[in-house]
């Protein structure tokens, strides 16, 4: 068995355990300084919405790409004399062709000018210049349906948790997980100055669902650890919750690290080798949602389901009588026992072969058990009809029959 697939048993087992639910207020602050990281981000970078959202003209031209391409490209657009093309968006696909992003242009006076532009920098015929006009409107279209999207998929993952769980609260702590994980990979985009794509969506909605599948990975593990908790006294709630996570620990270090070695690759060759493409935008949204999934669901979701669970009257009861049975256990380890003591007196035979006891008087007889000196339990009365039964008579080894 391997050193990986060692720990991964003990940590099943118990026989290990790290504490994620006791910490969880260091795993708030770590997310509050991440969500405030992009909020910063948000507000003050802003996101850069591509052509698809915000309208403007894309132009595209076959060339043989080499390190002066971008620059010559924005040289020659500045001297097409249209205005306001600063700020335009310059890129190369593969090493064959550029691709030009600009403002809306007037189709009749902006366009041909900017086509015949490119061409002669590429030194290409102005018809074979593609160009395609995107409208303002479209991309406004685009936005509402993809938010839209978003609403209608968070509201179906809820309904979905609580009908399978049968725990609202697991909808909650969910919902709130993935949510982390969205603002925390828009705000990376922000960061990073990456351009918002369709590409980037597409990848938003991925890596949701990874992040609920992993989510939900962990919450079943929950629930089958604390099924018959409310009539236990072994652990409470949380308990159960952290060994839960502990058992799956192991298993979602290894599903995230074999989903986001691909997805780390399209990223270096979308960013790296291609320099621009839906490719990039759709690698970076994986990887940032994959990892971001894989830590909510253990240090957010989780310990927020927890919490919201101690809240409930049955689990408070549950963690007093946790408690209370802790603390006599500790007691009683803590005073110890000595060995039991009997006290019997001595018996000789009476009068008709009965055996009294020595000095007994006429009351019964009692015998007593201690098993501290300082302090003797009640003692235990044998009633008369017991004393006058015959008792037996051992005979030695020697005289007994064979």
């Amino acid at each position: 068995m391997t050193k990986l697939g060692n720990i991964g048993h003990r940590l099943y087992t118990g026989e290990i355990s790290y504490d994620f639910i006791g910490r969880r207020r260091l795993w708030y602050i770590v997310s509050a300084v991440l969500l405030g990281i992009s909020l910063i981000a948000l507000l003050g970078f802003k996101l850069t919405f591509g052509i698809e959202f915000k309208g403007g003209a894309d132009f595209k031209a076959n060339t043989v790409v080499n390190a002066q391409t971008i620059d010559g490209m924005r040289t020659a657009l500045a001297s097409s004399g249209v205005p306001e093309l600063e700020e335009a968006t310059i890129s190369t696909i593969g090493d064959k062709q550029v691709r030009v992003q600009t403002r809306t242009l007037d189709p009749t006076t902006e366009v041909p000018r900017v086509r015949e532009a490119i061409a002669q920098q590429v030194n290409v015929k102005s018809e074979d210049v593609a160009y395609n006009l995107i409208g303002a409107s479209w991309g406004s279209q685009i936005t509402e349906r993809a938010l839209i999207a978003l609403a209608v998929f968070l509201a179906l993952v809820g309904l979905t948790i609580w009908i399978y769980f049968r725990n609202g609260r697991m909808s909650i702590a969910a919902l709130v997980a993935l949510l982390h994980d969205l603002l925390l990979t828009v705000g990376i985009y922000a960061l990073v100055g990456f351009t918002v794509t369709p590409a980037t969506l597409i990848g938003v909605l991925t890596i949701l669902g990874y992040s609920l599948y992993d989510t939900v990975v962990v919450f079943d593990k929950v629930r089958e650890n604390v099924r018959d908790i409310r009539s236990s006294t072994t652990r409470t709630y949380s308990e159960a919750a952290n060994l839960a996570v502990n058992q799956v620990l192991v298993r979602s270090i290894n599903t995230t690290v074999i989903g986001v070695l691909p997805v780390a690759a399209l990223l270096f060759a979308g960013g790296v080798i291609l320099g621009e493409g839906p490719l990039k935008d759709l690698a970076l949204a994986l990887f940032v949602g994959m990892v971001s999934g894989a830590y909510s669901s253990i240090f957010i979701a989780t310990p927020i389901l927890a919490q919201l669970m101690e809240r409930d009257e049955d689990m408070k009861k549950l963690a007093a009588r946790v408690s209370s049975r802790r603390s006599k256990l500790e007691a009683k380890s803590a005073t110890g026992s000595d060995p039991v003591r009997v006290d019997v007196a001595p018996v000789e035979a009476g009068p008709e072969g009965e055996q009294v006891a020595v000095g007994a008087d006429p009351k019964p007889a009692a015998v007593r058990v201690t098993t501290r000196p300082d302090a003797l339990p009640p003692l235990r009365t044998v009633t008369d009809g017991a004393a006058k039964r015959p008792q037996p008579v051992h005979k030695p080894r020697s005289q007994r029959k064979k």
